[in-house]
């Protein structure tokens, strides 16, 4: 199995402030050691899951503590309500055939 490290960050956001939290959201560049990043959201727009996916522990730690984050945490902070996050190691399971 490919392992992946993965850090996922759940936020609800203040209603009808979708549009603006997600511009706040978006970083202005990609990270390094950042692979992949995708975002869902529930279906009243106020709930926010973002999973990404580093090369590294390391690489995603240096950027959760980067002035660049900081920063986007800051313009963020105004939308949101409450917010969850954590980091995991883990990789795609293998489904049974049909």
């Amino acid at each position: 199995m490919e392992r992946h490290f993965v850090w996922v960050t759940t936020r609800r956001i203040k209603p009808g402030t979708l549009e603006e939290f997600e511009r706040a959201w978006r970083p202005g560049f990609s990270p390094d050691g950042l692979r992949r990043a995708l975002a869902y959201w529930s279906e009243d727009g106020q709930e926010i899951t973002g999973v990404s996916f580093w090369d590294s522990q390391e690489a995603c730690d240096a950027w959760r503590s980067s002035d660049a984050e900081r920063e986007r945490r800051e313009v963020m902070a105004p939308y949101v309500v409450e917010e969850t996050e954590g980091f995991y190691r883990g990789g795609e399971l293998t489904l049974p055939a049909r």
